[in-house]
């Protein structure tokens, strides 16, 4: 989750600049999808785990 966070203020904050504004707070915060998988069939004691998280921050110019 905290990597997921790190990611979106990334791709925000280069969003803000390519639109000549600043980043500003987050709006909203939402987690979607979540599961849990085997990462193949040959090791079905290693998981893979999937979550999707929608986060929309507001712009100043």
């Amino acid at each position: 989750m905290e990597e997921a966070i790190a990611n979106a203020e990334k791709t925000a904050a280069q969003f803000a600049k390519n639109s000549h504004s600043t980043l500003d707070k987050i709006i909203t915060a939402d987690q979607g999808l979540f599961s849990i998988d085997n990462r193949d069939t040959n090791t079905p004691c290693i998981k893979k785990v999937r979550v999707v998280t929608t986060i929309t921050y507001s712009l100043k110019d």
